[in-house]
């Protein structure tokens, strides 16, 4: 699944496998969570929002069964900063 980088509230990375009909978002905490039964009508909405956190706290979060996925490969998006053990956070 190809995976859109997003810089909303506490979302960083949104995907969608239309197959499927699945949904997973990474939030700013590297925690990934996945949506089933996700309509491409919802996803048009929530990937095209100009505020993607508030279409997904309102429309998806709470409407459609989450579970925790595995770690989606974004660049950029999560990573620890390899700094952070040198310095601290």
């Amino acid at each position: 699944m190809e995976m859109k980088r997003v810089n909303s509230g506490k979302l960083r990375a949104i995907g969608y496998a239309a197959r499927e009909r699945l949904l997973r978002v990474e939030l700013d905490d590297g925690r990934v969570v996945e949506h089933s039964g996700v309509s491409e009508e919802v996803w048009r909405r929530l990937s095209g929002s100009s505020s993607a956190w508030s279409y997904y706290r309102d429309n998806i979060e709470e409407e459609y069964a989450g579970r925790a996925g595995a770690k989606a490969a974004v660049a950029g998006a999560a990573r620890p900063n390899p700094l952070d053990e040198l310095f601290g956070k």
